[in-house]
């Protein structure tokens, strides 16, 4: 009987799984035949996120050469390195594009269609569009895969689950809101995939209160506008009549940070330098464990300034009073007081001086006097972020971002962080394309889009919504309309998938935060002992190794691609000596 591997999930994250197996099948598992299947409803290589069945008008959030599905030798892998074209090589499109999801998702499905085609020849893939719902099995023997709507499982030696984001049942906030909206005729759209969303209950020229500032938001406002027929002329837009009016408020109260604009160019900070394997290992080796805030925080701060600073002084030290080498000594030296003394006397303007709680929070403490002040000031804070997000003048922001990059890559050793960093580093690091923050201006001009503030609250009370914001006092927004514009939480005890459930509740662990435990050097399932399952993988943003995304940009160590050859590595061994067992 041929061994058998079943992936569950066939979108990026499960392409890039295959992609590895064909690349270290060669070395750990030549000429002994194996079954592959994949699970997923949708289609392979693309899946849920990025199929091609949805708007044309949905972009991705990263410039087309900024997307790559192949390792490069900056990825730190045990495996084979197997070069492939970026996003924008493959469409022979400008790199500088932003380019539409159904395009994204014709490249998946390329890539998913070259991995399976350099797999060996005795190595056979099979996808099965349902989906499953439950494994079942012994610790020590094959697992059975359980498929919608079969009767009989599918047999595996081993069984990955590559899935992406999941659908969630309603926390009690939630619940609570939607029991309301039902018995009062409201509309309530819990957290969901935008492009998933049934939105036509949103009706023209009414107000829809909208919780959340991100990319979810940006989708939102793109299919009540454009997706109804409204169209922009130059700086301005011109409604079609069939939009709501969106008012929207997030815990910042202000969008996330626009991507950057222009071109890395000349020598990179040299990271990790204060943030890297050896301070991961000391915070691994403490019994008594970690506290993020407290132990990890203050070098990942460090290391993020260095690279800020390092930028600046390096390109543009007219703008710096000490020399380089002398900053750089004390900066090493010094304890966060000592680092702040140090900048304000070294960097004149405060501009140049990288503040990240500042940023992280910019209405802390701030108020305005009417619901219009606010508005101006917001439209030109983003105007103000776009300037500076697309002039290489700051290029000490790019140097940031890939010093957010590098941390991601060495807190994937430490598991579950909890939830603010994800959502800090999503606001600074992976924000909406330049021209979509335009739009956000052009909407909010023509008075379809404003804005609520920070810390927004939502109330329902005497038939309706009610928004209000400290930022602007006193201010209360009325609807009959609520939309929480965010992904559903990525935890294993809400999630609907009935498969993860079946896994919770026939062992598997979750953190805290509720995140699936995995052993980090290769994914396998952790019990609640802490044991690893020598047959059941997990790999994505539901387990406590997630990484910043399953493809990623050339040449910053893709640590998707490094969980990516690990899993596959350890599946091919183990079905290796599982064949040599059986031949013995």
């Amino acid at each position: 009987m041929k061994a058998s591997l079943v992936i569950v999930g066939a979108g990026p994250r499960g392409t890039g799984l295959i992609e590895r197996i064909a690349a270290n099948a060669p070395e750990l598992y030549a000429g002994s035949g194996l079954d592959i299947h994949l699970v997923d409803p949708h289609p392979p290589g693309a899946g849920r996120i990025w199929r091609e069945a949805q708007s044309p008008l949905l972009w991705m959030n990263s410039h087309a050469e900024d997307v790559t599905m192949f390792t490069d030798e900056t990825v730190v892998m045990d495996g084979p390195v197997r070069p492939g074209p970026t996003l924008h090589e493959w469409a022979a499109i400008d790199g500088r594009t932003f380019a539409d999801r159904q395009l994204q998702g014709a490249y998946l499905s390329w890539v998913h269609e070259q991995a399976v085609a350099a797999l060996p020849p005795d190595v056979t893939v099979h996808h099965h569009p349902c989906r499953a719902l439950r494994v079942s099995g012994p610790r020590e023997g094959r697992q059975q895969v359980w498929l919608e709507g079969r009767p009989r499982p599918l047999l595996a030696d081993l069984v990955v689950l590559a899935l992406g984001h999941l659908d969630a049942e309603l926390d009690q906030e939630q619940s609570e809101l939607s029991t309301y909206a039902h018995a009062h005729d409201l509309v309530h759209l819990p957290p969901d995939f935008t492009a998933d969303s049934d939105l036509s209950s949103l009706a023209p020229g009414e107000p829809v209160l909208v919780r959340g500032f991100g990319l979810a938001f940006v989708d939102l406002m793109v299919l009540l506008t454009e997706g109804r027929g409204g169209r922009y002329d130059g700086d301005a837009y011109l409604p079609s009549g069939r939009e709501p009016v969106l008012y929207v408020g997030s815990r910042r109260g202000v969008p996330y940070h626009s991507k950057i604009g222009y071109d890395w160019t000349g020598e990179r900070p040299p990271l990790p330098r204060f943030f890297g394997p050896a301070e991961v290992d000391a915070l691994l080796a403490r019994p008594e464990g970690f506290d993020f805030r407290r132990d990890v925080w203050p070098s990942i701060e460090k290391e993020l300034g260095f690279a800020h600073y390092h930028r600046l002084f390096t390109v543009h030290p007219e703008r710096t009073a000490i020399a380089w080498t002398d900053f750089e000594e004390k900066y090493a030296a010094g304890e966060a007081a000592e680092r702040e003394a140090l900048v304000a006397s070294a960097v004149p303007d405060p501009a140049d001086r990288l503040d990240l709680a500042a940023l992280d929070r910019p209405l802390d403490g701030v108020r305005y006097a009417s619901h219009e002040e606010f508005q101006d000031w917001l439209r030109a804070y983003v105007e103000g972020d776009l300037r500076r997000r697309h002039d290489p003048g700051y290029s000490p922001d790019l140097a940031v971002f890939l010093g957010l990059l590098s941390v991601y890559g060495q807190l994937i050793r430490l598991g579950d962080v909890g939830p603010w960093w994800h959502g800090f580093f999503s606001y600074l690091a992976s924000g909406p394309p330049g021209p979509r923050l335009r739009q956000m201006l052009a909407l909010s001009r023509a008075g379809v889009v404003r804005f609520v503030g920070a810390d927004m609250a939502v109330v329902a009370e005497d038939g309706v919504f009610r928004a209000s914001s400290a930022t602007v006092p006193g201010e209360t927004i009325e609807a009959r309309a609520l939309v929480e514009a965010r992904l559903p939480e990525p935890t294993v005890g809400r999630a609907l998938d009935p498969l993860l459930r079946e896994l919770h509740a026939d062992g598997a662990v979750e953190t805290p935060e509720g995140l699936l435990q995995v052993d980090r050097s290769d994914g396998r399932i952790l019990d609640r002992g802490g044991r690893p399952h020598p047959r059941r993988f997990a790999l994505g943003p539901y387990t406590d190794v997630r990484t910043p995304g399953a493809f990623t940009r050339p040449r910053t160590g893709g640590p998707a691609f490094r969980q990516n050859d690990a899993t596959a590595r350890a599946a091919l061994a183990f079905l290796r000596d599982l064949a040599c067992r059986a031949v013995a």
